[in-house]
């Protein structure tokens, strides 16, 4: 079965949800395509709302499993089919997800050489903002998560999340059509993309991102 994960930084990230995270739950780690992805999406942070992080989950651990919004929106932009996200993840509540579903949804991923996590993987019991502090201390291992993989492209998602990414202060909205910045990771320059978060309280914004992550797939990646 073709490696979905980068195992070799699970260690690292447990240790820091035993510092940062809630204890009756577990770290979420990065999952899809782990070989240069022609895109990584690096969100937020995870919350008990996955059911991956619950202590009794035994499939993959990765990041919005158990939720809808993210995979509706990969669905609209063609990244993952019509025949998963309509004809199940849609039916399902929570607490129906298996791990059968999960792995199906990070195959096709990995197919269509998407990779997806988040700046921390310390789970929170609900959706709380963390401190800056707390992203910051990911930095490192989310740079060497970086290297691993080395996508082709990186869109980062929320003001939050793009600006201590890439260490200056930055506004998602100045950002339209396909600019983007770069951060140097080892001896290669990555491009990224801030835009707009597109789940929870920046369901509003949601359109707005589509828009913009279809105009940089359509122009430089897929």
């Amino acid at each position: 079965m073709k490696a979905l994960q980068c195992s070799a930084l699970h260690k690292n990230f447990d240790s820091l949800h035993k510092r940062y995270g809630n204890i009756d739950l577990k770290a979420i780690y990065g999952a899809g395509e782990i070989n240069n992805p022609n895109v990584m999406l690096i969100f937020m942070n995870p919350t008990a709302r996955n059911i991956s992080a619950h202590q009794d989950w035994h499939g993959i651990r990765a990041p919005w499993i158990g939720t809808k919004e993210v995979w509706k929106m990969l669905n609209s932009l063609g990244i993952i089919s019509d025949s998963i996200v309509l004809s199940k993840v849609l039916d399902l509540k929570p607490g129906d997800w298996d791990e059968e579903l999960a792995q199906e949804l990070y195959t096709e991923l990995a197919q269509n050489s998407i990779y997806i996590t988040n700046i921390a993987k310390c789970t929170q019991i609900d959706a709380r903002a963390l401190p800056n502090a707390t992203f910051k201390a990911y930095i490192p291992s989310m740079l060497e998560e970086i290297n691993l993989t080395k996508p082709k492209s990186i869109i980062s998602f929320g003001n939050q999340v793009s600006s201590i990414l890439l260490s200056k202060s930055i506004s998602v909205s100045d950002y339209i059509d396909n600019q983007y910045e770069s951060i140097i990771v080892g001896d290669r320059a990555f491009k990224v993309y801030p835009t707009y978060y597109p789940v929870g309280q920046g369901m509003r914004n949601m359109p707005k991102a589509i828009a913009r992550i279809k105009s940089i797939i359509a122009d430089q990646l897929l």
